[in-house]
């Protein structure tokens, strides 16, 4: 764990990712990577910290610049940078339930398609909450669900109940990855919007509950998690060095 942007924000190397600091600020980089094994560079700032002492609470803006190494066809592994919960942490046995609101990249075989007609895989900004007391008490119902949502007819009537309960929203983004854009994310206390290059690309009610602690990363790994049913895990290789460059990174409270 080191610092490289400021005295509250750290950078975390695993598995031969590195952070690095550059002319426009750090560089998230993945080495090409033959063998199945996770690699990860990140940034955040719950380093130590417990998940009730994460750090931000909305009204609050994040802000900054980023680009990557090659276009989104070209890229592995998951990338993104927002606030969320750490739902898995080593030193605790008992993952907690997703929360976050992040500019978010997902490569194939990744996908979580948790927003009806947004493709689960790509490059979306995306806010859900699986805390939500209305998730929650649909949760017993999940394996009858899952089998319900197998019939086309039936996710098209049905999904829109349980992407409600989860508070999900997302919009996909066609951008050149490889160019700066300038990315913000509004948390408000029952609002989020998203923005690039200053135009607004998603505006939701749905606001995900703090505390939560901000990440930007890139790793190797992926998850399918579909409406469905399909749940896997698994991290896949790098052909070659793949990068995350971010720059003028701000947390400020609106």
């Amino acid at each position: 764990m080191r610092r490289l942007v400021n005295s509250t924000v750290s950078a975390l190397e695993i598995g031969g990712g590195r952070a690095e600091q550059v002319t426009e600020g750090v560089r998230l980089l993945l080495p090409p990577i033959a063998e199945r094994r996770y690699a990860d560079a990140q940034l955040y700032d719950y380093a130590t910290l417990r998940r009730a002492a994460y750090p931000n609470r909305p009204p609050l803006r994040l802000s900054l610049r980023a680009r990557f190494s090659a276009a989104e066809a070209a890229l592995r592994g998951t990338a993104g940078f927002g606030f969320w919960n750490q739902p898995f942490m080593p030193a605790q046995a008992v993952p907690r339930l997703p929360r976050y609101a992040w500019f978010f990249f997902g490569a194939p075989p990744h996908n979580m398609p948790f927003a009806y007609g947004v493709r689960g895989d790509g490059f979306k900004a995306a806010v859900g909450d699986f805390s939500r007391p209305a998730f929650l008490a649909l949760a017993p119902f999940a394996p009858l669900g899952f089998l319900l949502m197998r019939v086309p007819a039936l996710y098209r009537r049905l999904w829109g109940i349980a992407q409600r309960a989860i508070g999900a929203a997302e919009a996909s983004l066609a951008l050149d990855l490889t160019a700066w854009h300038a990315y913000r994310l509004d948390w408000l206390p029952s609002r989020v919007r998203f923005y690039v290059d200053e135009a607004l690309v998603l505006e939701t009610p749905y606001a995900p509950r703090p505390p939560l602690g901000f990440i930007a990363w890139i790793d190797n790994q992926y998850a399918v998690i579909t409406p469905q049913g399909a749940l896997r895990f698994g991290v896949v290789p790098i052909p070659q060095a793949q990068w995350l460059e971010i720059a003028d990174l701000a947390i400020a409270p609106l």
